[in-house]
């Protein structure tokens, strides 16, 4: 009786998992990863992993960053919304999100077995709650909080 490929099973789960809550990033990330261990690329999950979480932020960083870029954003736009509370509090909330974030990289690394319940915690979060396994965006979540929206 042929072994059971638990990771693959496991992306299985989560592409169907991602299916049924609707949300695409989940499965899309968890198709294109089996599609890789279907074709046996397997050398690719050592470069995934080491560099996948930095090319995802700049991809979402040149997505924050297009509307600056393409001129939807003129000068005076940006200038007059450093005088506004909610861009005020929006820097701020930023700030938090940076500096938690370099406290949360610290822990990952003194304590690895965390990141397991992360990746649970964030599979989770992604599936059922419609979230976006981004930092920024939670700093926006957080922000809404604050002004009400």
């Amino acid at each position: 009786m042929p072994q059971i490929d638990m990771p693959s099973l496991i992306l299985i789960l989560l592409a169907l998992l991602g299916v049924i809550s609707r949300n695409n990033s989940i499965t899309i990330a968890a198709v294109v990863l089996l599609l890789i261990r279907v074709v046996h690329f397997h050398q690719a999950f050592p470069w995934i992993e080491k560099n996948g979480l930095n090319l995802g932020i700049i991809i979402l960083t040149i997505g924050i960053l297009a509307p600056l870029a393409s001129g939807s954003i003129s000068t005076k736009e940006l200038y007059q919304s450093f005088l506004q509370w909610k861009s005020i509090a929006a820097i701020g909330v930023g700030v938090l999100v940076a500096y938690l974030g370099g406290r949360g990289a610290q822990l990952m690394s003194g304590n690895p077995t965390i990141v397991t319940s992360l990746v649970i915690g964030t599979i989770l979060g992604v599936a059922f709650l419609k979230g976006v396994p981004v930092g920024p965006l939670i700093a926006a979540g957080i922000l809404s909080l604050l002004i009400g929206k």
